[in-house]
């Protein structure tokens, strides 16, 4: 039986000079064994670009590999949701415009036939950076494990990224075009710079710290 108990873990680090802190939980006595694969199937946010979109990805996949899970990239997400191209656009935007509820998330997952999948949130990418990813049980559409971060630097270049500017429901109703074609505004976009996905990959380690590991199932 599924335990609904849940664990918290809280932290605060300073890492090369930005401080970054984070707030996690995951679900205490669940059998984390079963989970093979995880899809990563949504970056969402102010991040506008989907290169940068897809190296937020890749930074967590990073971090699941190295605690013994099989991500599922976004790339192969979106290719597998290529498929709805042949839906109208409404009904598409209807039943995907937002990866990052739980019921979407779940139906991709579902598509993908994996175990869980992973909704990444960015509401703040510029001299502050906030992340949230919530990994979802696909058989029953409960959390699994959910955790924030965010970290404060010098020198945020939001608006030479195309970073911000934009509310959360404009980036919604974007979500479908982007996965579908590329970038939002019909190219991918500008890569995140070094400093950025320095400290974004900071952030996203110290989050992840708290997963729990396939390669030690006694944590």
């Amino acid at each position: 039986m599924k335990t609904v108990s849940y664990v918290l873990l809280i932290g605060v680090l300073l890492l090369g000079g930005c401080r970054s802190s984070q707030k996690s939980s995951f679900r205490a006595g669940y059998d984390f064994s079963g989970v093979n694969k995880v899809g990563i199937v949504a970056v969402q946010g102010t991040l506008t670009s989907e290169t940068a979109r897809d190296q937020i990805a890749e930074f967590f996949a990073i971090e699941l590999l190295e605690q013994g899970y099989a991500p599922v990239g976004r790339p192969q997400v979106r290719a597998s949701l290529a498929g709805l191209a042949s839906e109208s656009e409404g009904e598409s935007q209807a039943r995907f415009g937002n990866l990052t509820t739980n019921e979407a998330a779940v139906e991709v997952g579902r598509m993908l036939k994996i175990p869980a999948v992973l909704t990444i949130s960015i509401p703040h990418f510029s001299d502050e950076i906030t992340i949230t990813a919530t990994m979802i049980d696909v058989e029953d559409g409960s959390i699994l494990w959910l955790a924030n971060g965010s970290g404060a630097g010098e020198g945020g270049l939001s608006g030479m990224l195309g970073f911000g500017g934009g509310s959360q429901a404009d980036a919604d109703d974007e979500l479908l075009g982007g996965f579908m074609g590329g970038g939002l505004d019909g190219s991918a976009g500008q890569p995140l710079s070094p400093a950025e996905a320095k400290r974004a990959q900071r952030i996203i380690k110290g989050m992840c710290r708290s997963l729990p590991s396939k390669l030690f199932p006694e944590f």
